[in-house]
């Protein structure tokens, strides 16, 4: 059994790994406060965005396969250097805030279960991911990521714990119902913020880069063409695409699990994941409970490093620092400095008076703001034959790229005008 684990888990790269890390626990927070407002109202969300999120995922990667440099490499040598400096600096903003509600959540999650302080579990989680992602090497490090997708079973079994109306599931599923209340579009903006997010652009074209360098069709990140082929593009898109699945299956168990517990009850307000948990004890018993508060944690142990990771690649590359997860510390100073400054910046944000789901909720509308400008650098890199040479967007990628990085930008705006006015 334990083999045919592994055989199962090895045909995964990045693609999958970016997947599970969207569901983190501030992820988990955003749907849970989606079914408790609006029941089965957003569900439909969770299927509809999946070809979007997998077009601007997969144009990601294969921008990172086809140049041999992360996302931040490309746009400093092909674009303004400006518009590169302000998106770093809003991502590393937007990656600590959620480095920190995903650490205190996992430690709030913990202190449910054990009665422990909860500054020495928050101390003792910050110190573990920071020393996985820095001292294990790439190869066993990116095989315990894949491992930690499986915590994320735990909401597809909750589920079908509660009671459901499936009748309702399926209609709210595949029949939109749209608002255009400002609550209703700041959720809708949020969601989108939260499943289609800068971090995991940047995240999914340098781990194709580093997969590159362990397979030895690269010497190193930034520097020489990549030896590559449409066999190894059509793996990566596969890989994508279920990655984003999966991503999407968890999002929409989520949502229906809050929304036939918190909502059915009259729970609205939830204001992080370890709350959502502790409230669907009453609700739905012990081991629905249970299995919530263990994917918090193992989605979380998933998410801190990408978080911190992704800042740092995009930093590194901008500033034109050794970068990678093969390097080992004494090579990459700059580098692993990053992913030690935001995750401990991270972890102060939980000794602050300021609530960090809230300051969670509105970077993710902020994200679903300001990810249209950066959508429109990658959707012009993906067709630019310069850079991609042969491997351009198909008309597909076009579509589904062009089209939700419009709907993103429309959104947005929808919700600044209705903030307006």
């Amino acid at each position: 059994m334990g083999k045919k684990i592994k055989k199962f888990f090895k045909k995964f790269g990045p693609g999958f790994i970016t997947g599970a890390s969207d569901d983190d626990p501030s992820g988990i927070g955003t749907y849970s406060q989606t079914g408790a407002i609006f029941g089965y109202g957003q569900l439909w969300t969770a299927l509809f965005f999946i070809p979007f999120m997998s077009a601007m995922q997969e144009i990601s990667g294969r921008i990172g396969l086809v140049t041999g440099k992360g996302l931040s490499g490309v746009i400093r040598k092909y674009h303004s250097k400006k518009v590169l400096y302000a998106t770093v600096m809003l991502l590393f903003f937007a990656n600590v805030i959620n480095i920190g509600a995903n650490l205190g959540a996992m430690a709030a999650s913990l202190r449910l279960l054990f009665n422990i302080p909860f500054a020495v579990l928050l101390i003792s989680i910050t110190a573990t991911t920071l020393f996985l992602e820095i001292f294990i090497s790439y190869k066993v490090y990116a095989s315990y990521l894949k491992y930690l997708t499986l915590s994320l079973f735990a909401y597809i079994i909750t589920a079908f714990v509660v009671k459901q109306d499936w009748g309702a599931v399926l209609a709210s599923a595949v029949l939109p119902s749209v608002s255009f209340s400002k609550e209703y579009l700041m959720n809708i903006v949020a969601i989108l913020g939260t499943t289609i997010s800068p971090y995991l652009f940047f995240w999914q074209a340098s781990e194709e880069v580093e997969e590159e360098v362990a397979e030895k069709k690269l010497k190193t990140m930034g520097r020489g063409k990549p030896r590559l082929n449409i066999r190894t593009i059509n793996h990566m898109r596969a890989d994508t695409i279920f990655g984003m699945f999966f991503s999407n299956l968890v999002m929409f168990f989520i949502i229906l699990t809050t929304a036939a517990t918190l909502h059915a009850h009259g729970i609205r307000q939830i204001e992080t994941a370890a709350q959502a948990a502790e409230a669907l004890r009453p609700l739905a018993g012990n081991f629905a409970f249970l299995i919530f508060a263990l994917g918090i944690i193992g989605s979380g142990l998933l998410a801190v490093p990408i978080l911190a990771g992704s800042a740092s690649y995009a930093f590194s590359e901008a500033f034109g620092w050794r970068e990678g997860l093969y390097l080992k510390l004494k090579q990459a100073h700059g580098f692993y400095g990053i992913v030690t400054i935001a995750t401990l910046l991270g972890l102060l944000i939980n000794f602050t008076p300021v609530t960090p789901f809230q300051m969670l909720y509105y970077t993710a509308v902020l994200n679903g703001i300001v990810a249209p400008p950066l959508m429109v650098i990658i959707m012009l890199i993906g067709n630019n034959k310069k850079i991609m040479g042969r491997y351009t967007n198909s008309k597909l990628s076009n579509i589904f790229g062009w089209f939700i990085t419009l709907l993103m930008l429309l959104a947005a705006l929808a919700l600044l005008i209705t903030i307006i006015f």
